[in-house]
């Protein structure tokens, strides 16, 4: 996916954890920031307070959802996707793509990856990998202030 290109629709979960959100819902006031994490993937869980972190800083001014990309068959346990979410913190929207429908709508390979999208629902910032967390946060809070300046 190119940057400034729209996001695409919230369409193909097999499941949402922790509530569901559409793409309306998401575009218009806020950025958005989706966190593509696997159950069976170290470096996402590695990075996960930090996401949180992100999520509990940022609450007011950017939506933040996750989405759980399986990387094997192993990865398909919803329960196993709800224990380490738990574990982990996650309380934020999870979108289970099981089936590879909003990946592929993005053209995501990769967990972990990070893909920021401005208010009006356009791609600003991808990124992909365990580190980097500095990169991601100078990238949200240039969006954050083109909206405060708006």
């Amino acid at each position: 996916m190119k940057l400034r290109e729209p996001m695409p629709e919230l369409e193909g979960a097999t499941e949402w954890l922790n509530g569901q959100v559409t793409k309306d819902e998401l575009i218009g006031e806020k950025p958005t920031l989706f966190h593509f994490w696997s159950i069976s993937c170290h470096l996402c869980k590695e990075a996960m307070p930090q996401v949180n972190q992100f999520r509990d800083d940022f609450e007011d001014k950017l939506n933040v959802v996750a989405v759980h990309m399986p990387r094997s068959e192993d990865d398909l346990d919803i329960e196993e996707i709800k224990k380490v979410a738990s574990e982990h913190g996650i309380i934020q929207p999870i979108f289970v793509d099981s089936e590879l429908k909003f990946a592929d709508a993005l053209e995501n390979q990769y967990v972990p990856a990070y893909y920021v999208f401005d208010k009006e629902g356009k791609l600003r910032h991808f990124q992909a990998g365990g580190g980097g967390m500095k990169m991601l946060e100078k990238r949200v809070n240039r969006v954050l202030n083109e909206v405060e300046k708006a």
